[in-house]
């Protein structure tokens, strides 16, 4: 019996110390989200050489990862953590769900030490299917560099021929890429201390099965701002 209200007991406190341990490390994943947003509105500041507002308007899902850590000198790898979003069918956006980057190369970046990374996907499925296993640009879906602001005039059609569209940011240049062979994962460690709440999936987070945080409010709202 004493053991039992030992063990009930000792369990109690090492839940305390789990949610305390992770409240305090919610500052790095709400950080994270606040990174993206400055990130969106700093490409999109000057809306001639931003992402077209018709291309967001069109997509299903997007995924942002700002200070992307590159290695190696025009060949190189590259990791970073970001957020995806995804659009329900009234075309609002979810809360974010934290994914790793990992992989590939950019060699136009030559010197780069960070950059940023944007993603724009045609379906939402795609980004849904990275809960399933690692997902691979390219390979899994067709990446095309993304058209900016002034290639995409007002009578344009946009086709959206490519399943992707990707953009990428250093040193104040931004242009559209190609990011083939770059790794898409959800980090399930940084969604279950972002929403302070273990076991949560990607598609809790996506299909609105959790309480969305005050911090990702700003930039759910920003983006459909730049649909108008």
């Amino acid at each position: 019996m004493k053991k039992a209200k030992f063990l009930f007991y000792f369990t109690i406190l090492i839940s305390c110390f789990s949610l305390k341990a992770m409240s305090q490390d919610n500052e790095g994943e709400v950080e994270k989200v606040e990174k993206a947003l400055t990130v969106m509105k700093e490409i999109n500041a000057k809306p001639e050489s931003g992402i077209p507002a018709k291309l967001l308007k069109r997509a299903q899902a997007i995924i942002i990862v700002p200070n992307v850590i590159k290695g190696g000198f025009i060949v190189g790898g590259r990791h970073g953590k970001g957020i995806a979003l995804i659009k329900d069918k009234g075309g609002n956006w979810s809360d974010p769900t934290f994914i790793n980057l990992t992989g590939g190369s950019i060699g136009f970046q030559a010197g780069a030490q960070s950059i940023d990374v944007i993603l724009v996907f045609k379906s939402s499925q795609k980004i849904r299917d990275i809960e399933k296993s690692e997902f691979t640009l390219g390979a899994d879906a067709a990446v095309a560099a993304g058209p900016v602001g002034r290639q995409v005039s007002a009578g344009t059609d946009i086709t959206m021929d490519a399943e992707v569209y990707s953009y990428s940011r250093s040193r104040g240049l931004f242009a559209g890429v190609s990011l083939d062979g770059s790794s898409l994962k959800i980090n399930e460690k940084s969604n279950w201390v972002y929403y302070n709440k273990v076991n949560i999936t990607a598609d809790d987070i996506f299909s609105g099965g959790v309480e969305s945080p005050a911090s990702s409010n700003g930039l759910k709202t920003y983006l459909q701002e730049l649909e108008q």
